[in-house]
């Protein structure tokens, strides 16, 4: 049996279904030796338009579908005590994804904080949007926080999953400059207007509509895609796997994190070439 990925997903968007149809594709291709083994998905049928529509989607393509909506289960517990909800919420998803054993969890678009146990108990991975010791928070938090420190690089990862919001030791990521190009006019810019307001002032003003704000956020999207593809090629290829909360390589080797500029910038330019219109996928 070739390595087997759990997908954890929200499917609240079209990105949602980008995320996983990217995978697939790759995997039936054998450019990722493993398989999806379950789609778990914290929505029922009827809830929305677009979880209707992501159900059917992952039915059509096979792979076992596993649900349990997170907003019917206890919601008075989870106005009383979030916390608690959270551990009982997840040791009831962990027993549902018990008959479908697999290697590795990702994380992907799943829009709940994970219980502690639940991390403890399967090796899980999920995106952060910055570099190893970059900086933390939401993808918004973490541009303005590269702006205001005036950033040289930044970069995305997959980490482990662990009762740290985010915290979790890196597994894979990739790098790129914020200087250069593009981006010199977004700095200039920037020099210009902080001449008369304060950053505070700019982000309450301009917002994601900042112009080196939006180059920042669409270099780093453009990598996502590929590193979940690239992280997930090098497990299924045993060229990284996670023991113990550890990270090790090929020869059993722990590693802190495995950079993989040249796989995903090699990868995005590939695709470009195929398929200039949607240099992500």
């Amino acid at each position: 049996m070739g390595f087997r990925f759990g997908w954890f997903s929200t499917g609240r968007d079209e990105t949602a279904r980008q995320l996983l149809e990217v995978v697939v594709r790759q995997i039936s291709k054998g450019f990722i030796p493993g398989e999806v083994g379950y789609v778990f998905y914290n929505r029922m049928r009827g809830e929305a338009v677009e979880s209707d529509q992501f159900i059917e989607w992952v039915e059509s393509l096979g792979i076992p579908l596993i649900l349990l909506s997170s907003n019917d289960f206890e919601p008075s517990l989870r106005q009383k005590n979030r916390e608690t909800w959270r551990i009982r919420y997840h040791q009831e998803v962990e027993k549902r994804v018990r008959d479908c054993p697999v290697d590795l969890v990702v994380l992907a678009g799943y829009m709940l904080i994970v219980s502690e146990p639940f991390c403890r108990a399967l090796p899980i991975i999920n995106l952060h949007p910055a570099a190893p010791k970059g900086p933390q928070g939401t993808w918004q938090e973490v541009i303005w926080s590269l702006i205001q420190d005036r950033a040289a690089r930044t970069g995305v990862m997959m980490h482990l999953v662990t009762k740290e919001l985010d915290q979790g030791p890196p597994i894979t990521f990739v790098t790129f400059p914020i200087r250069g190009g593009d981006f010199d006019r977004g700095w200039l810019d920037l020099d210009v207007t902080l001449r008369c307001k304060s950053l505070r002032q700019l982000v309450d003003e301009e917002g994601e509509n900042n112009l080196l704000f939006r180059e920042i956020r669409r270099q780093g999207v453009r990598r996502e895609l590929p590193l979940i593809v690239m992280t997930l090629k090098a497990f299924a290829e045993k060229r990284i796997r996670v023991v113990e909360r550890r990270l090790l390589d090929d020869e059993g080797r722990a590693v802190e994190g495995v950079c993989l500029d040249d796989e995903v910038e090699s990868y995005i330019q590939s695709v470009a070439g195929a398929c200039p219109a949607s240099p992500a996928l």
